[in-house]
């Protein structure tokens, strides 16, 4: 299964998308700033909680996270990044550097993120549980 994460509009420290599963959309995303620098090291130009991952393609698994208690989609091997996942949450404080889900945009923040993750976690988990990889490339 694959992922896109299409970025789209970026404010002073915020970054939304749309995410689609094998071409179809799913849903609105909310990430930190963008601030790779192509071509310099992740340690160049990241800060710490505050800073999107760089573009790319990572497989993604599960993560028993006792901070949401409950599992969730996981990227693995993100450069210079640890335990990224993707879950709920509406503002841009609710990200340290994880891939936020929601229904709309309103303002610098996304709604119904529940919603949306209740929507998209049961495909990914299936996905994973049947044995397939499971793909996000964030363009």
């Amino acid at each position: 299964m694959k992922l896109t994460l299409i970025r789209e509009l970026e404010g002073k420290e915020w970054t939304f998308g749309k995410l689609y599963i094998n071409g179809e959309y799913q849903c609105e995303t909310l990430e930190d700033k963008i601030r790779e620098v192509k071509g310099l090291p992740v340690s160049a130009w990241k800060i710490k909680k505050v800073t999107a991952i760089p573009y790319g393609t990572y497989k993604l698994g599960l993560h028993d996270s006792p901070s949401f208690g409950q599992i969730v989609p996981i990227l693995n091997n993100v450069e210079g990044f640890t335990y990224v996942l993707i879950h709920w949450g509406n503002f841009i404080k609710d990200t340290d550097g994880c891939i936020l889900v929601g229904m709309t945009r309103r303002g610098n923040a996304i709604t119904d993120s529940r919603k949306a993750f209740g929507r998209l976690f049961p495909i990914i988990k299936e996905a994973i549980d049947k044995g397939e990889e499971v793909w996000l490339e964030i363009k």
